[in-house]
């Protein structure tokens, strides 16, 4: 059997920004980060990220990766799984609200 060669890229038709999530997990973290009284340069700067880079995380206009998201989770002093439980919470609220149109 011959071996296919490795392809670089992505498949045809795939996409690497999925909005509902980003803008779920954006909401869990605003919504952790104010409970606890931080600004959000404060969080990025704890995080080591920049800014404006931590306010597109939250409006949900970037998806972070594994490794950021532990850098935020340790910021916010909670599990990245906390974030991510309060994340599938509001995936779960917005849910019934499709089903509905």
């Amino acid at each position: 059997m011959q071996k296919r060669p490795i392809q670089r890229g992505r498949p045809t038709g795939t996409t690497t920004y999925e909005a509902e999530p980003a803008i779920a997990f954006g909401a869990a973290v605003r919504e952790k980060r104010t409970s606890v009284g931080v600004a959000q340069e404060t969080l990025a700067h704890l995080a080591g990220i920049e800014r404006s880079h931590m306010g597109k995380i939250e409006r949900g206009e970037h998806v972070p990766t594994l490794p950021l998201i532990l850098k935020i989770a340790r910021a916010l002093k909670c599990s990245s799984a906390h974030l991510i439980a309060l994340t599938e919470a509001k995936l779960a609220e917005a849910a019934p609200s499709k089903s509905e149109d």
